[in-house]
């Protein structure tokens, strides 16, 4: 079921190229209302039923953005993704999901999916995951002059702290001599972490710095992340090193 927002206008992309979107649902219902909304919040929609329809889509014609239901008959939402994913592409992913285990919201990450709402949905919350989706994805735009950084430690090429090595450029990351498997998501999670080493960072500070978007204090977008990186940096005999500041964030360091 999709819940109206009360934000009343439309178009927020006025002015630009539209962004195109990519539909599968195999609700006609939500399907409907969705491809509705996206279209008047300026979205450019294609509409498909299942996952067949939806790869054949993607490969017709890519999309700026995916948002997928993760329950279809045949190919389901997951192995639409995990199919793009092996194929090597990078478009950015939102999963529409009536799961609400952090298991079932753990296999849609680890398909290859950048993050997931969770039905029934507000609209609004859809714009909002969609926009933060798109910011991430977009070029960044070059700068008129050189400025100070405002992050520590970005003189050199490599960053390190609590025995993480991390190559932002080359957006490669190790634990002692072992290179990390990481998504993107994962990376820019470890990456803030590791600059602001020993600091504990507000949950809202990390939504805002990697979604571009503070979700609320129910998501569990963050504690999946969280716990999905801890696992891969999992060391026998080594401490962990994200740690949990129960009410406030989390933390990057040693013991």
């Amino acid at each position: 079921m999709l819940r109206a927002g009360t934000r009343q206008r439309h178009g927020w992309q006025t002015g630009c190229v539209p962004h195109t979107v990519l539909l599968a649902e195999d609700d006609r219902a939500i399907r409907n209302a969705l491809e509705r909304a996206l279209t008047l919040e300026g979205y450019r929609v294609t509409a498909v039923a299942d996952g067949v329809e939806a790869l054949a889509q993607a490969h017709r014609s890519r999309p700026d953005v995916l948002v997928l239901d993760v329950m279809m008959p045949g190919i389901d939402g997951l192995q639409v993704c995990r199919v793009l994913r092996a194929e090597g592409d990078r478009t950015p992913v939102l999963m529409l999901t009536a799961l609400v285990e952090t298991a079932d919201r753990i296999a849609g990450l680890d398909a290859g999916a950048d993050d997931y709402v969770v039905k029934p949905f507000d609209v609004e919350e859809v714009f909002a995951r969609l926009r933060a989706l798109l910011r991430r994805a977009a070029p960044p735009e070059p700068a008129p002059a050189p400025a100070p950084e405002p992050e520590p430690d970005t003189s050199g090429r490599f960053l390190e702290a609590a025995g993480l090595r991390m190559d932002p450029q080359a957006r490669r990351a190790w634990r002692g001599a072992r290179e990390l498997e990481l998504t993107r998501t994962e990376f820019e999670l470890l990456e803030l972490l590791i600059r602001h080493a020993g600091v504990v960072l507000e949950h809202s500070t990390i939504y805002d710095r990697i979604w571009g978007y503070d979700f609320g204090p129910g998501s569990k977008n963050l504690a999946v992340y969280v716990g999905y990186l801890r696992r891969k940096l999992v060391e026998p005999g080594a401490p962990q090193l994200i740690h949990t500041v129960r009410g406030v964030g989390y933390v990057l360091r040693e013991g």
